[in-house]
This record gives C-alpha cells, sequence and structure tokens, in this order.
C-alpha cells in the first residue's frame, strides 16, 4: 500500500512538473505575490474607493460590537441572521426585484443559480466572452449550450429563430460590462429579444454596479430595461468594496429552488455579517455618489481618447474599464513591468483568460483618480515604447 501511494505521488508529481513547465515555457506562469503600496493605483476592481471608505469601515465596527465575526455554520443551520436578511431586503428595493439570496462570492452565486437552475434538456446562448465562472455554471448544468459571437445580436436572434421549439426552455447568458474588454451588449436590443422569443435572461451586472444607473444600480437600470432581465448577479467586491455577491430574480421560486438544490450554498459557511453589514453600507454610498458617475464615464472616454491619439489600441466605452491591446506576452509584461518601477499598479492579462495575440494592460479606473495620474501614465507608456523602439 504505501509503495503504491508513494508511486501514485509521484505521478501526479510528474504530471504537475510538465504542465507548470510547459505553461513557463510560454511565459505564462502565474505567481501569488502580496501587493505593495504603489503611487497610483488602475488594477484592482475598487471603481468608487469604497474598500477604504470611512462609513464602511464604521458599518462594520458597529456590527463587530454588536455582533460575531463570523456566521460560523451554513446558511440553513445558523449562518443566515438578521443582517443577511436586511442586506437581502436593501438589495431588492435597490434593484426593484421581488426575491433576492446573498452569496459568499461571484463565482459561486453564478455556478450555483446556471448549475442548479438550468437542466440538461435546456439550452443556453451565452456570449463568448462571458467570465469563467457562468461557463462554469453551464457545463454543471448539463444544458445544451452553444456561445455566439461577442455582443453580435443578429447571430443571437439566428440562434433563437432556429430554436424556437415550444416547451423547450431556452437562457440567455450575457454580462452588461465585460470584464476583460470594458465593452457592453446593446441591453435595449437584449431586452427586445427576450420579449420577442421569451427566454430565460441572465444578466452579470458585477464591473457595472456603481458606474451606472440613477441610484447605481447598473446598466440595465440606466437603459429602461430592467424588468425584462429574470435574473441579475450583482458583487459586493468590485464597486461596492467588499466580499461576496448576490442574485436577484423575478421568479421567488428561482430563489427556493436554490436554497433547497444548491451545493454552494447548503454546504458553505454564510458570509460574514461583517461583509454583509459594509454591503449595506455600501448601497447607501452607491446610491449617494451616482449622480457624480457622468464625470467618472466622462473621464474613462477622455482616457481611451488619448490612447487611441498615442497609437495605442483600445476598445471604445466609457466602462471604468479601460484595455490597452500590446499583443505579445513579453511585451505587455515588459510594459507592466515599467509601470509598476515607476508607481503605476496596471493589470498585465495574458492567454488563456484572453484570445491568443491579444495580451494587454487591464486599466481599472477610479471616481477619485485625478487626470494628472493618468497624463502620467501615458508618458511613462510612451517612454517604455521609445526604448523598445530603440532595442529592436
Amino acid at each position: 500500500m504505501t509503495t503504491s501511494a508513494n508511486n501514485s505521488v509521484k505521478v501526479l508529481r510528474a504530471r504537475l512538473d510538465t504542465e507548470l513547465t510547459e505553461r513557463a515555457a510560454k511565459g505564462r506562469s502565474r505567481e501569488l505575490r502580496a501587493a505593495q503600496p504603489v503611487r497610483v493605483n488602475l488594477a484592482d476592481n475598487d471603481y468608487l474607493g469604497l474598500a477604504s471608505d470611512k462609513k464602511l469601515r464604521d458599518a462594520v465596527q458597529v456590527a463587530l460590537e454588536h455582533g460575531p465575526v463570523s456566521a460560523s455554520s451554513s446558511p440553513l443551520v445558523r449562518g443566515y441572521q438578521e443582517i443577511h436578511a436586511k442586506l437581502e431586503t436593501d438589495l431588492r428595493q435597490w434593484h426593484d426585484f421581488p426575491s433576492g439570496l446573498v452569496w459568499n462570492s461571484g463565482f459561486a452565486a453564478n455556478q450555483a443559480v446556471l448549475g442548479t437552475l438550468a437542466a440538461p434538456g435546456d439550452l443556453i446562448f451565452a456570449d463568448r466572452l462571458v467570465h469563467h465562472s457562468l461557463i462554469a455554471g453551464i457545463l454543471k448544468s448539463g444544458a445544451k449550450f452553444t456561445r455566439f459571437p461577442h455582443n453580435d445580436l443578429d447571430a443571437l436572434k439566428v440562434l433563437l429563430e432556429k430554436n424556437s421549439e415550444p416547451g423547450r426552455t431556452v437562457w440567455v447568458v450575457t454580462e452588461s460590462v465585460y470584464s476583460m474588454d470594458g465593452d457592453s451588449p446593446d441591453l435595449v436590443r437584449l431586452a427586445a429579444l427576450k420579449r420577442q422569443f421569451n427566454f430565460i435572461w441572465m444578466l452579470d451586472e458585477a464591473h457595472a454596479l456603481g458606474w451606472y444607473g440613477v441610484q447605481g444600480q447598473g446598466r440595465a437600470a440606466e437603459a429602461g430595461v430592467a424588468k425584462d432581465v429574470d435574473i441579475l448577479i450583482g458583487t459586493f467586491g468590485k464597486a461596492l468594496g467588499g466580499m461576496g455577491a448576490y442574485s436577484l430574480f423575478r421568479e421567488p421560486v428561482l430563489r427556493e429552488a436554490l436554497i433547497n438544490l444548491s451545493g454552494e450554498f447548503i454546504y458553505s459557511t454564510y458570509l460574514s455579517p461583517l461583509l454583509a453589514a459594509a454591503a449595506m453600507a455600501a448601497i447607501v454610498r452607491v446610491r449617494e455618489s451616482a449622480p457624480q458617475a457622468n464625470d467618472w464615464r466622462k473621464q474613462s472616454q477622455r482616457l481611451r481618447e488619448a490612447l487611441i491619439a498615442a497609437g495605442w489600441e483600445t476598445v471604445a466605452g466609457d466602462s471604468p474599464i479601460v484595455p490597452v491591446i500590446i499583443g505579445p506576452d513579453e511585451k505587455v509584461l515588459s510594459l507592466g513591468g515599467h509601470l509598476a518601477a515607476q508607481g503605476y499598479a496596471v493589470g498585465t492579462i495574458r492567454p488563456p483568460t484572453v484570445p491568443e495575440g491579444t495580451a494587454r494592460l487591464r486599466l481599472s479606473l477610479k471616481a477619485g483618480t485625478p487626470w494628472s495620474d493618468l497624463e502620467g501614465l501615458l508618458k511613462e507608456m510612451a517612454a517604455w515604447r521609445k526604448t523598445v523602439e530603440v532595442r529592436s
């Protein structure tokens, strides 16, 4: 038995060594490093700067003084507490949905909703660039799965027309702001397709919350189509400055099904009450700051225009996510390293997260970032490019 076990360990180690060596040879090894202080942070998703907001800190302190640090059990044992119920109410009222559920993470929410509610007989059409968590949920469900070209609603319409069988459950899965390109689909047209073909529309608003909507509820609310969305996914870990996620439903039976059938919900210790308190405070702060959102979006457009004028490739839009397409992996790592040395934290994104040949900087704008910091970034990018040109 011991020899067999040792052999198994050796086989596993050899396989993993091979996989990691191959990844390293392509320059795509990932390393876990503690984040260091920087002068200008354009790397994380704290779009509104709420992760360090005093009102969120105060809310956490009050919760700490009056309750436990941990939920200490799954939600169906004792982990679901009064503060979680209050948070659900706040979310439903904010988005005007009749039903909702809080989750430990956006990944868990997406995987659980699709993996539990969709079934092998269903048909799911998903945008080619939806997040990995959505793909994981779709694959878990066993439903028939087709990707349509990114933001190509003509292609989606053709698929819907060809698959309009009576009695079949059809899903369409999209995001409102895509995490690597920072662009958006035509939500008004998606809503029109929903009304025409009567599919279940699941919309992930993770990167739109706080940046769009009269009260910061996201792009569906801003476009006036939130009532056409059947399932809305949001997160607390981006613009809301905390951790965790939520799903909202037009049909309350979906909530009941997840409570009874979703392993991600049933078998995990629930979200910390402290994080629930932070999320409630964040919703208030987002609603207060929403009137300023037009200024943030104008700055996003201005940066994109400046990048294009300087000869860089980006994607049109006004979201907080601004990609700069570099191409080769080694170049984006070189540029990212240069910027880091100058005090700029940026995301350096490589395949397979993005398509081959499209390695990029991912700039995450912040509501409070002064334009002078972005001008400095552009100057450092230009300085790096001159160095590269001299070498070549």
